[in-house]
């Protein structure tokens, strides 16, 4: 039996009778609500709470785990270790237990490699497996009321109820950004599934291969595709003029401090739209020097041997892809001129970034209670928590989609360890402030 039919139980029409209800239902499982789990534990508030993951085991980003390739963050800003040094939660201490401290040491680097930063996310999450359940996939929720007031939240999975829950934690991660008119296909598909995908070209290797996009994924599938296909022609598509590297200077990372997301949240409209253009080179388009190095060397040294197979078409434009039972048509326009370069590829990867997924899809059973500004988006305060109507006593937060509130970090793994701590301390706080819960005190919470 599910360990779910335990937590709660649904009659015929669907309606819960005597559910438990949990402090904390979060959906999604990665990165950011993995970090959300290890704060609840060590605050000694996970017991009743439970995450909603939809891929049956533990993943993150694996299609993009390329051997030799290195997070962009430092590995002290893991799930844990900003919000608390000590947790054996961080990634000393998984160094600790695997028996690798002192060779990681020996490495003189502050940044692992994404495969064994994927290893000790894996870890953690099966120290906490007990809190976790793989496989459901959350698609709605359903208010609970009495006495006139939203005490509750049913979420569910189709048309069953999951879980009964006080507080909802949505992190439903990132989807795959694709250029406009084009689909996805047996021979075109997005960075993301690029080690799930590619296997099945090696028995016949392609002889040329198009990537589109100018930022650090489609700088190493550019390489990945080069080694791995040596006969292959590999053309990088993308409107800036060169690859730009990506600014990692000291003072530029400042951006990513925690005390950036309270000058971020509460300044004026026109001030955080200035911050965010400023520091778009932090994330952006642009590509960790090593590897943009890296890729100029091979390109230049194919120069030399004349045999050049990194093709760059910059200040260019995919225009549209028309796939075909054995290759994929692809037309560029190069922008200066507006030429037009056919290409006949057998491949092609669309690593063209990501967008946060709407919280508001799953949010329609509530969408009543939901405060927007004039614009029409939702007001999130400081704690990541939906503003809502007064009798709405459940909290709604969201990890992820909220850089335009909260900043450039609100996607990235520099802040989860520090998040999840602001998270976990405002339910706990709301669990234990029958008014704030109630409304009374979610006014200043909640600005807008």
């Amino acid at each position: 039996m599910s360990r779910l039919a335990g937590r709660t139980h649904t009659g015929e029409n669907g309606q819960s009778s005597k559910a438990r209800v949990l402090d904390v239902t979060g959906i999604g499982f990665g990165a950011a609500n993995l970090a959300l789990a290890v704060a609840l534990h060590e605050s000694r508030a996970a017991g009743q709470a439970l995450f909603l993951e939809k891929q049956e085991e533990f993943g993150w980003h694996r299609g993009m785990l390329i051997e030799g390739s290195s997070l962009q963050v430092s590995f002290l800003k893991d799930i844990a270790t900003m919000r608390n040094p000590t947790s054996d939660f961080g990634f000393l201490s998984y160094l600790q237990e695997k028996g690798r401290l002192v060779d990681f040491i020996n490495q003189h680097t502050l940044l692992p490699s994404r495969v064994e930063y994927h290893d000790y996310l894996q870890w953690a999450a099966d120290r906490l497996r007990h809190l976790v359940e793989y496989g459901v996939e959350a698609t709605g929720v359903r208010p609970v009321a009495e006495a006139g007031e939203v005490v509750a939240l049913d979420v569910l999975a189709g048309d069953r109820v999951v879980a009964r829950t006080r507080n909802l934690v949505i992190a439903s991660g990132l989807r795959p950004r694709l250029p406009e008119g084009v689909e996805t296909g047996e021979r075109v598909w997005h960075s993301s599934q690029l080690l799930h995908r590619v296997p099945a070209f090696d028995e016949r290797p392609p002889r040329r291969v198009v990537v589109v996009g100018a930022g650090q994924s489609a700088a190493e599938v550019a390489g990945h595709l080069m080694e791995r296909y040596p006969q292959a022609e590999v053309c990088a598509v993308f409107a800036r003029y060169g690859y730009s590297v990506a600014d990692s200077s000291p003072f530029a990372n400042r951006v990513f401090d925690p005390a950036a997301v309270d000058d971020f949240y509460f300044a004026p409209p026109e001030v955080k739209q200035a911050i965010l253009r400023y520091h778009g080179g932090t994330n952006y388009a642009v590509v960790d020097a090593d590897v943009l190095h890296g890729l100029y060397r091979r390109q230049y040294e194919q120069k030399v041997t004349g045999t050049p197979r990194l093709r760059l078409m910059n200040a260019s434009r995919l225009v549209s892809v028309e796939q075909r039972a054995d290759t994929a048509a692809v037309h560029v326009e190069f922008l200066p001129t507006g030429e037009i370069t056919d290409l006949d590829a057998d491949l092609v990867v669309l690593a063209t970034g990501y967008q946060s997924a709407d919280p508001a899809e799953l949010l329609g059973g509530v969408a009543d209670a939901l405060r927007r500004d004039a614009a029409g988006q939702l007001l999130i305060g400081r704690d990541y928590r939906l503003s809502t109507n007064a009798d709405f006593r459940c909290g709604i937060y969201v990890q992820g989609a909220t850089e335009a509130t909260h900043g450039i970090a609100s996607t990235l793994l520099s802040m989860v360890a520090v998040r999840a701590g602001e998270i976990a301390q405002s339910v706990i706080g709301r669990r234990c402030d029958p008014d704030r819960a109630a409304g009374s005190k979610a006014t200043a919470g909640n600005r807008g």
